[in-house]
Protein backbone atom coordinates (compact mmCIF):
# COMPACT_ATOMS: atom_id res chain seq x y z
CA UNK A 1 0.00 0.00 0.00
CA UNK A 2 1.52 3.54 -0.73
CA UNK A 3 0.57 6.58 1.58
CA UNK A 4 0.69 9.57 -0.17
CA UNK A 5 2.33 12.67 1.98
CA UNK A 6 4.20 15.62 1.35
CA UNK A 7 7.43 14.76 -0.54
CA UNK A 8 8.18 10.96 -1.77
CA UNK A 9 5.28 7.91 -1.92
CA UNK A 10 5.59 5.97 1.66
CA UNK A 11 4.76 2.42 1.04
CA UNK A 12 3.61 0.11 3.79
CA UNK A 13 5.90 -3.18 3.86
CA UNK A 14 4.94 -4.69 7.17
CA UNK A 15 2.18 -7.23 5.07
CA UNK A 16 5.68 -8.54 3.69
CA UNK A 17 6.73 -9.46 7.46
CA UNK A 18 3.46 -10.41 9.12
CA UNK A 19 1.00 -12.15 6.46
CA UNK A 20 3.54 -13.86 4.84
CA UNK A 21 7.15 -13.27 4.83
CA UNK A 22 8.61 -12.48 1.60
CA UNK A 23 12.50 -11.52 2.01
CA UNK A 24 13.41 -10.90 -1.17
CA UNK A 25 10.00 -8.72 -2.39
CA UNK A 26 10.79 -6.68 1.00
CA UNK A 27 14.40 -6.73 0.16
CA UNK A 28 13.80 -5.38 -3.55
CA UNK A 29 11.33 -2.85 -2.64
CA UNK A 30 13.34 -1.09 0.09
CA UNK A 31 15.92 -0.76 -2.54
CA UNK A 32 13.22 0.75 -5.07
CA UNK A 33 11.99 3.46 -2.77
CA UNK A 34 13.99 6.83 -1.10
CA UNK A 35 15.44 7.05 2.08
CA UNK A 36 12.77 8.49 3.63
CA UNK A 37 9.96 6.27 2.80
CA UNK A 38 12.54 3.40 3.64
CA UNK A 39 12.91 4.77 7.15
CA UNK A 40 9.09 5.32 7.40
CA UNK A 41 8.58 1.67 6.39
CA UNK A 42 10.85 0.34 9.13
CA UNK A 43 9.72 2.26 11.96
CA UNK A 44 6.26 0.63 11.10
CA UNK A 45 7.85 -2.46 12.02
CA UNK A 46 7.10 -3.82 15.48
CA UNK A 47 9.04 -6.20 17.86
CA UNK A 48 7.41 -9.64 16.77
CA UNK A 49 8.63 -8.16 12.70
CA UNK A 50 11.66 -7.08 13.56
CA UNK A 51 12.27 -11.05 15.26
CA UNK A 52 10.50 -12.80 12.54
CA UNK A 53 12.83 -10.73 10.56
CA UNK A 54 16.40 -11.32 12.17
CA UNK A 55 15.47 -14.87 11.99
CA UNK A 56 14.80 -15.41 8.37
CA UNK A 57 17.24 -13.08 7.27
CA UNK A 58 19.98 -15.34 8.34
CA UNK A 59 22.24 -16.48 5.42
CA UNK A 60 20.10 -14.16 3.25
CA UNK A 61 22.28 -11.04 2.09
CA UNK A 62 25.60 -11.43 3.49
CA UNK A 63 26.70 -8.19 4.99
CA UNK A 64 30.22 -6.82 5.47
CA UNK A 65 31.70 -3.82 6.92
CA UNK A 66 31.31 -1.72 3.85
CA UNK A 67 27.30 -1.98 3.75
CA UNK A 68 28.00 0.67 7.07
CA UNK A 69 30.72 2.38 5.64
CA UNK A 70 31.01 2.36 2.26
CA UNK A 71 34.14 1.16 0.75
CA UNK A 72 34.62 4.79 -0.85
CA UNK A 73 34.65 7.47 2.34
CA UNK A 74 37.50 8.52 3.64
CA UNK A 75 38.61 7.65 7.41
CA UNK A 76 36.85 9.44 9.81
CA UNK A 77 34.04 10.55 8.14
CA UNK A 78 30.84 9.96 9.23
CA UNK A 79 28.28 7.52 7.96
CA UNK A 80 24.65 7.99 9.94
CA UNK A 81 22.41 5.05 10.03
CA UNK A 82 18.57 5.84 11.04
CA UNK A 83 17.50 3.30 13.55
CA UNK A 84 14.13 1.65 14.95
CA UNK A 85 14.40 -0.97 17.92
CA UNK A 86 12.17 -2.76 19.53
CA UNK A 87 11.84 -0.85 22.87
CA UNK A 88 8.82 0.20 24.48
CA UNK A 89 9.92 3.73 24.45
CA UNK A 90 12.88 6.10 23.25
CA UNK A 91 12.75 3.73 19.78
CA UNK A 92 14.37 6.27 17.60
CA UNK A 93 17.90 6.66 17.39
CA UNK A 94 20.62 7.13 14.69
CA UNK A 95 24.10 5.27 14.99
CA UNK A 96 26.86 7.13 13.60
CA UNK A 97 29.97 4.84 12.34
CA UNK A 98 33.71 6.07 10.59
CA UNK A 99 36.17 4.08 8.88
CA UNK A 100 39.69 4.86 11.02
CA UNK A 101 42.75 5.39 9.63
CA UNK A 102 44.41 2.86 7.97
CA UNK A 103 47.21 2.59 11.04
CA UNK A 104 44.18 1.18 12.73
CA UNK A 105 43.32 -1.80 10.10
CA UNK A 106 41.11 -2.21 7.57
CA UNK A 107 39.24 -4.96 9.74
CA UNK A 108 36.90 -2.70 11.93
CA UNK A 109 34.68 0.76 11.84
CA UNK A 110 34.75 2.77 14.85
CA UNK A 111 31.53 4.45 15.99
CA UNK A 112 28.61 5.84 18.75
CA UNK A 113 24.85 6.18 19.05
CA UNK A 114 22.96 9.53 19.37
CA UNK A 115 19.47 9.15 20.74
CA UNK A 116 17.51 11.40 23.54
CA UNK A 117 18.74 9.38 26.27
CA UNK A 118 22.62 9.97 25.78
CA UNK A 119 22.91 12.64 28.87
CA UNK A 120 22.06 9.45 30.80
CA UNK A 121 24.07 6.15 28.76
CA UNK A 122 26.59 8.09 27.12
CA UNK A 123 27.48 8.33 23.91
CA UNK A 124 27.51 4.34 23.88
CA UNK A 125 31.08 3.88 21.66
CA UNK A 126 31.95 0.49 19.93
CA UNK A 127 34.06 -0.89 17.52
CA UNK A 128 32.17 -3.19 14.76
CA UNK A 129 33.96 -6.35 13.23
CA UNK A 130 33.51 -9.27 10.83
CA UNK A 131 30.99 -12.10 13.27
CA UNK A 132 32.55 -15.06 14.02
CA UNK A 133 29.34 -16.48 11.55
CA UNK A 134 29.99 -15.56 7.95
CA UNK A 135 28.26 -13.06 6.56
CA UNK A 136 27.46 -11.24 9.52
CA UNK A 137 29.06 -7.98 11.25
CA UNK A 138 29.26 -7.79 15.16
CA UNK A 139 29.07 -4.26 16.60
CA UNK A 140 30.84 -4.51 20.17
CA UNK A 141 30.48 -2.12 23.27
CA UNK A 142 33.14 -4.33 25.16
CA UNK A 143 35.73 -2.31 22.71
CA UNK A 144 36.85 1.15 22.09
CA UNK A 145 37.84 3.26 19.13
CA UNK A 146 41.36 5.36 19.86
CA UNK A 147 39.90 8.17 17.21
CA UNK A 148 36.65 9.78 16.24
CA UNK A 149 35.69 12.26 13.37
CA UNK A 150 35.45 15.84 14.82
CA UNK A 151 32.05 16.63 16.49
CA UNK A 152 31.79 13.62 17.86
CA UNK A 153 31.34 12.84 21.87
CA UNK A 154 34.66 12.41 23.73
CA UNK A 155 35.89 8.71 23.51
CA UNK A 156 34.62 6.78 26.53
CA UNK A 157 34.09 3.03 27.16
CA UNK A 158 30.57 1.98 27.09
CA UNK A 159 31.72 -0.72 30.21
CA UNK A 160 31.61 2.29 33.14
CA UNK A 161 30.07 4.65 34.43
CA UNK A 162 26.07 4.48 33.99
CA UNK A 163 27.19 3.60 30.15
CA UNK A 164 27.26 -0.19 31.73
CA UNK A 165 23.40 -0.52 32.59
CA UNK A 166 22.29 -0.12 29.27
CA UNK A 167 25.59 -1.19 26.96
CA UNK A 168 27.59 -3.61 29.73
CA UNK A 169 29.08 -6.78 27.89
CA UNK A 170 26.56 -5.85 24.84
CA UNK A 171 27.77 -7.63 21.55
CA UNK A 172 24.89 -6.81 18.44
CA UNK A 173 24.67 -9.14 15.60
CA UNK A 174 24.14 -7.40 12.34
CA UNK A 175 22.31 -9.22 9.29
CA UNK A 176 21.70 -7.52 6.09
CA UNK A 177 17.88 -7.24 4.49
CA UNK A 178 19.08 -5.05 1.62
CA UNK A 179 21.54 -2.53 -0.30
CA UNK A 180 20.83 0.34 2.36
CA UNK A 181 19.04 -1.85 5.17
CA UNK A 182 20.29 -4.15 8.31
CA UNK A 183 18.70 -5.89 11.07
CA UNK A 184 20.39 -6.57 14.70
CA UNK A 185 20.07 -8.73 17.48
CA UNK A 186 21.76 -7.58 20.89
CA UNK A 187 23.59 -10.29 23.23
CA UNK A 188 25.21 -9.71 26.33
CA UNK A 189 28.31 -11.59 28.21
CA UNK A 190 28.02 -13.82 24.21
CA UNK A 191 23.47 -14.98 25.03
CA UNK A 192 21.17 -13.44 22.63
CA UNK A 193 17.89 -10.77 24.55
CA UNK A 194 15.39 -9.85 23.54
CA UNK A 195 16.32 -6.83 21.67
CA UNK A 196 16.21 -6.32 18.15
CA UNK A 197 16.64 -3.37 15.95
CA UNK A 198 16.83 -1.81 12.67
CA UNK A 199 19.56 0.62 10.75
CA UNK A 200 18.95 2.63 7.45
CA UNK A 201 21.82 4.12 5.57
CA UNK A 202 21.80 7.15 5.24
CA UNK A 203 23.74 7.70 1.68
CA UNK A 204 22.41 11.18 1.18
CA UNK A 205 24.14 12.46 4.80
CA UNK A 206 27.74 10.60 3.40
CA UNK A 207 30.05 13.64 1.79
CA UNK A 208 30.77 12.65 -2.08
CA UNK A 209 34.39 11.96 -2.59
CA UNK A 210 37.02 14.56 -4.42
CA UNK A 211 37.09 12.97 -8.39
Amino acid sequence: MHIFGSGAPRMDLTSLIETHLDLPRLSKDLDEIGHAARVWSVRRWTRLDMRTLFEAARGFRPVTLDHFVPASIPALVEVVHDGKNSLPAHTHFDKRFCRPKAAAGADRLYGYNHHSLSGFSGPGYFVVHPSPEAGEVAIDYTAVPDAAPPGWPRIASSQSGLGRFVYGGMVDVMRGVSTHVAIGRATIHGQPVDRWFVLVRDDARAPVPAS
